[in-house]
């Protein structure tokens, strides 16, 4: 039986981004905004010199291609794959549009399903580029369309690098994409400048992040081999440079620059001749990030996407509850502005924790989005289980979160009275009983068994990180009972209880104990008896991070946060996403049956999984009365990306 049901989950600092496209131009240096403040626009490509424009939106609940063209007030969704809900970096070129696409399984774990496409635009024709087991990134057409070039991983397994990806620079013929050659070893995010300069990023070896050239031979011709003179750096070291966009009188790039004076990603044009640098969004939106700049096919327009500001037309309100697309027919996945999404026993109310620092505590909103209430307003508090018998109680952990096993980090046990969440009141007053002692170090993500009598806890109360189960009203005190389920020097953590409370689903690195960048799937039964491993994807036991898992309403199947399925996108090209294990996966209990269930370039987390009948995804999306929280464009660079001096 295929997966039924609806999925919460988290993605980090996606609900903050609210970004738009917009050109600079460099005429009359005015800033003009080209798309409609309709959910997050980005990596945009200008058509012609009268800025119609290609880019990405997730207006329809996945990043999807559309096209905006002067005097038409409605953007056009774009043919492309079919099936796919993941693009990226489109282009349009003699009547074919290009893009990256990760909707085909490459077949092994650990390879990203990133490849480049191309789709004729009379006939919708898709054709796929990149050869298959090979990974390419963000495609670049030459100035003629005769050339194709791609940050290509090759055929090679990931090696699980997170900050520059090890891709070199790859160019082919659109009508022979299997003959490539590869011209530089290292670089991202191609740019043409004609048909025989190609401009990239990579590290330099002094640490900065610098834009290279490399001129192909003249008469270059694929088949002949690759190139033998050495890139050229062409950006000095003082500033880290990304994303280049090359200008088509040879003589200018645009850039993203992070400087060392300067918390905010800019657009600048850098003169490769006389080596300087003049300022593009800087002066306009000096506390603003800036990404990816394009270049109109003249070079009379700079494109970027930013976030739109607060006083723009469009979304300003990041709802609480967002539709997002599903590959399967029978699943409905909802992404929840917040962490740690717990349903209530009916499905009619969503807890969640606010932001960990501006806004810590326990909110809960209505499962149709119409209504949400402040909880537990001070403390952070993460990670939330609903009491299956009691509506009215929900367990959270208090303390730091991603700490030692030392510190001070207790479970709670937070009841309310249900008559309180009414449409005139925005906090609800709520009695917090800590279950667990203070001097026993670090508690956490406590899971409620399906009677509502016992919880399962991971603690470091031992010196480990292991798995605990208590009682779920007394806990430790006043005559409750405690019982340590695992013991082991590894981390057991995360537990899900099965809804006939047979079994508990739990993440540990107990095949890998000194390794704790490791993680797998693990059963147990509440006795102790019969754990088990979860095999997933082939049994690389040493290279899986497998994490957040719980079982699904029906305990047929387990969803989980993996590594699996590689990077999707270029990481220096987004905001920060702490690592790559961002991709929800589902798996039946024998680990057969493996099913992807999220593609984007976004970190994503902490799935629970309901049946939600009072779930309307209809309203979710159309309704203006849904609640939410204002959208500040605030959010981390890169947290790798250090300025250095």
């Amino acid at each position: 039986m295929a997966p039924k049901g609806t999925i919460l989950f988290s993605t980090v600092g996606r609900s903050n981004y609210g970004f738009d496209v917009f050109s600079f131009d460099l005429h009359s240096h005015s800033e003009n905004r080209l798309t409609d403040g309709v959910s997050i626009n980005f990596n945009g490509h200008f058509i012609d010199e009268n800025q119609s424009l290609l880019y990405i939106s997730e207006r329809t609940g996945s990043s999807q291609i559309f096209l905006n063209r002067p005097g038409i007030p409605k953007p056009q969704q774009l043919p492309s794959a079919p099936g796919s809900l993941f693009h990226d970096r489109p282009l349009i070129k003699n009547h074919k549009l290009y893009f990256a696409s990760s909707h085909e399984n490459p077949g092994k774990p650990f390879t990203s399903w990133s490849a480049v496409y191309s789709v004729g635009l009379d006939d919708a024709k898709v054709v796929r580029l990149t050869p298959y087991g090979a990974v390419d990134y963000s495609p670049a057409i030459s100035s003629t369309g005769k050339f194709i070039a791609v940050a290509s991983y090759g055929f090679r397994p990931w090696a699980g690098e997170f900050h520059e990806l090890e891709t070199g620079i790859v160019v082919f013929r659109e009508t022979d994409p299997s003959n490539r050659v590869k011209v530089c070893s290292r670089g991202g995010w191609p740019t043409w400048c004609g048909d025989s300069t190609i401009y990239f990023h990579r590290q330099a070896d002094d640490g900065w992040w610098s834009i290279y050239r490399i001129d192909l031979p003249e008469n270059f011709d694929v088949s002949s081999g690759g190139v033998s003179e050495a890139p050229v750096r062409v950006i000095p070291s003082g500033v880290h440079a990304f994303t280049p966009a090359a200008m088509q009188d040879g003589k200018r790039i645009a850039v993203a620059t992070r400087r060392h004076e300067n918390n905010y990603r800019h657009i600048e044009i850098f003169d490769v001749e006389s080596k300087t640098f003049s300022m593009v969004t800087e002066k306009l939106n000096p506390t603003l990030h800036h990404y990816n700049p394009f270049v109109s096919p003249e070079s009379g327009f700079v494109g970027y996407h930013r976030y739109r500001g607060k006083s723009a037309e469009g979304e300003l309100i990041s709802r609480q509850l967002v539709p997002v697309a599903s590959p399967i027919d029978d699943l409905k996945m909802v992404r929840v502005t917040g962490n740690f999404p717990a349903v209530s026993p009916n499905g009619d109310l969503v807890a969640y924790n606010r932001d960990f620092d501006s806004q810590p505590g326990v909110g809960i909103v209505k499962s149709d989005g119409s209504k949400k209430w402040t909880l537990l307003k001070k403390g952070v508090a993460f990670y939330n289980s609903w009491n299956p018998k009691e509506k009215n109680v929900i367990f959270t952990s208090i303390g730091p979160i991603f700490e030692s096993v030392r510190a001070t980090v207790q479970i709670a046990r937070i009841s309310f009275n249900i008559t309180d969440l009414r449409n005139d009141r925005d906090e609800i007053e709520a009695d917090v009983k800590i279950l667990t002692k203070e001097e026993t170090g670090n508690n956490a993500f406590a899971a409620c068994s399906p009677d509502g009598k016992f919880l399962v806890f991971r603690s470091g109360r031992s010196g480990h990180k292991n798995l605990y189960i208590m009682d779920a009203v007394n806990g430790e005190f006043d005559g409750g009972s405690i019982r340590q389920l695992t013991d082991g020097p590894w981390i057991d953590t995360m537990p899900s209880w099965s809804t006939d409370g047979e079994l508990i689903a739990f993440s540990s690195n107990r095949h890998d104990p000194n390794n704790e960048n490791v993680f797998g799937i693990y059963l147990v039964r509440p006795d102790g008896r019969d754990l088990r491993r979860v095999r997933v994807a082939g049994w690389e036991e040493h290279r899986e991070r497998l994490n957040h898992v719980c079982f699904s309403p029906d305990g047929e199947w387990l969803v989980f946060t993996a590594n699996l399925g590689g990077v999707t996108a270029e990481p220096v090209s987004l905001p920060n996403q702490f690592q790559p294990y961002g991709d929800l996966y589902a798996v039946r209990l024998d680990g057969s049956g493996l099913q992807r269930l999220t593609w984007n370039a976004y970190e994503i987390g902490t799935p629970t999984w309901h049946w939600l009948d009072e779930v309307d995804l209809g309203r979710l999306c159309l309704n203006d009365e849904v609640v939410g929280d204002k959208i500040d464009g605030q959010f981390d660079e890169p947290l790798w990306i250090k300025c250095l001096t």
